[in-house]
């Protein structure tokens, strides 16, 4: 006879959600001397980048990097796509300069000059304008779609919009000169690939700064994932002093805390509640952490409330944190090997990139074999070689160019020997060299030397009985030489 098996309780299907719902921050508004610091920043970094397009330089945009001639100006400097090798050295010293920085003071460039913390603050500066500060946004969230949710939601979204315009705009700038580019806006005649890229960046500014924010830099940002291999125990960065302050507890002005057994932190949530990535500064070290310093304005302000001494967090290093030091042998730890060494490096870098370019010529030559046409007999009976050269204007005068055979016995360049460059002109040109034909077969190497002679502006004198005019004056610039062969058949 069969036993009839009991059947087991069935538990509940409990559901677990692998994605943790994202709780909107909105940073309590606080002035102190690091917040002040992050404005300053905000209103330089962005004077900058909406300035720049528009200044001038000799009849062109002081910064403009034009694709389609393939032609990038800074400042004084013309630099073709040969000229690579000074982007290569400048991103070198961008991240010589990461490392450095991060080495200091952690996070810093993070907090104060990246340009998705400066547009988040402005967007966030812009919603407190607007809303009012955070216990009013808040309350604006808890009631959705209320008549005062209708009075200033679409208001602050209207102004993102038009910075986000602005800024993609400005953006564009830097690839097409902006005025001609203000005026096919104002006439809705921009081409399409200056409406995307406006419109792109606009968007990308609007979703970035108004609704990613902190998320952009706690998920996406690779900085964050690898900053603790840059950081070492001497670097600075934003502490909670957890043996001053705890344990914590809440107090009134004049109790004594240490009858009740309670450290310096009254528990108020002010560096919490200041702090625009939501983190809690007091449970340590965090990745979301981005040095900007607020949460120390907070704790100071309330420090000196409750009449306690400043710097219960601060940004000193953990060895000093550990060792109770003060603020000045937090900065002799600056005068460390690691330090020392980035700061040497970087300081050879620039000086090195700076004497380059202010040595750099006036002109660049390359020199390529037409390959179609290895050589040639001449009418004459004179053997024939083709060659390609890409004569390149680093300047922005306009240059005449006169190349000329050297090297090689009898050689010389015939027909075309003299071309005229435009200011910042790269053209590529072709060159005949003929020689003897009793040259031995084979290769023979050879130099095709150019010259290059400026031509100034003839210099107008106006007077009121006579007008004497200057004639040009060709000034030589210097000579380059190109190493090639010359080859003769067998």
């Amino acid at each position: 006879m069969s036993v009839e098996q009991p059947v087991p309780h069935e538990q509940p299907v409990q559901w677990v959600s692998m994605w943790q719902t994202h709780k909107t921050i909105h940073p309590r508004w606080f002035w102190g001397r690091h917040a002040a610091t992050r404005w300053l920043m905000v209103l330089l970094t962005q004077a900058l980048f909406y300035g720049l397009p528009w200044l001038q330089w000799n009849d062109r945009p002081l910064v403009l990097f034009d694709l389609i001639e393939r032609r990038f100006y800074l400042f004084a400097w013309v630099f073709h796509p040969q000229d690579l090798i000074y982007l290569t050295f400048l991103l070198i010293i961008c991240a010589l300069s990461l490392f450095l920085f991060t080495a200091v003071a952690g996070r810093v460039w993070c907090g104060f000059a990246c340009p998705q913390t400066v547009y988040s603050q402005i967007f966030m500066g812009i919603e407190r304008l607007v809303e009012g500060d955070r216990s009013a946004r808040l309350k604006l969230d808890a009631n959705p779609f209320g008549l005062r949710w209708w009075a200033r939601r679409p208001l602050k979204h209207g102004i993102w919009i038009a910075i986000a315009l602005w800024t993609g705009f400005t953006f564009v700038g830097y690839f097409t000169p902006i005025r001609s580019l203000a005026l096919e806006v104002f006439t809705l005649s921009t081409g399409a690939w200056e409406t995307f890229w406006v419109l792109f960046y606009s968007a990308a500014t609007y979703g970035n700064a108004g609704f990613m924010r902190e998320q952009l830099c706690k998920y996406l940002c690779p900085y964050a994932r690898f900053q603790g291999a840059m950081f070492d125990h001497d670097s600075l960065i934003v502490s909670y002093d957890a043996a001053r302050g705890e344990p914590r507890g809440t107090r009134g002005r004049k109790d004594n805390a240490a009858a009740r057994g309670l450290g310096a932190c009254v528990d108020c949530s002010l560096c919490v509640q200041v702090c625009p990535t939501g983190i809690d500064i007091r449970k340590g070290l965090q990745y979301e952490c981005i040095s900007c310093g607020v949460c120390v304005d907070a704790c100071n302000h309330m420090m000196d409330k409750m009449h306690y001494p400043r710097g219960l967090i601060r940004f000193t290093s953990e060895n000093a944190l550990a060792a109770g030091q003060g603020s000045g042998a937090v900065w002799l730890s600056l005068l460390r090997p690691r330090v020392l060494i980035y700061s040497t490096v970087l300081w050879l870098l620039v000086c090195g990139v700076t004497l380059a370019l202010v040595g750099r010529p006036d002109f660049r030559v390359d020199v390529v074999r037409d390959r179609t046409t290895l050589y040639r007999i001449a009418t004459n009976g004179a053997i024939e070689n083709v060659y390609r050269l890409q004569l390149m204007n680093n300047s922005e005068h306009p240059l005449e160019m006169l190349v000329q055979a050297e090297g090689l016995a009898g050689a010389h360049v015939v027909e075309h020997t003299v071309w005229n460059l435009a200011p910042a002109q790269s053209q590529w040109v072709v060159v005949h060299a003929q020689a003897d034909e009793n040259l031995k077969p084979g290769s023979h190497p050879m130099q095709l030397v150019v010259s290059a002679l400026r031509t100034d502006e003839a210099a107008v004198n106006d007077d009121v009985e006579s007008q004497d005019i200057v004639p040009r004056v060709r000034r030589a610039v210097e000579q380059r030489s190109e190493k090639t062969v010359f080859f003769v058949p067998r």
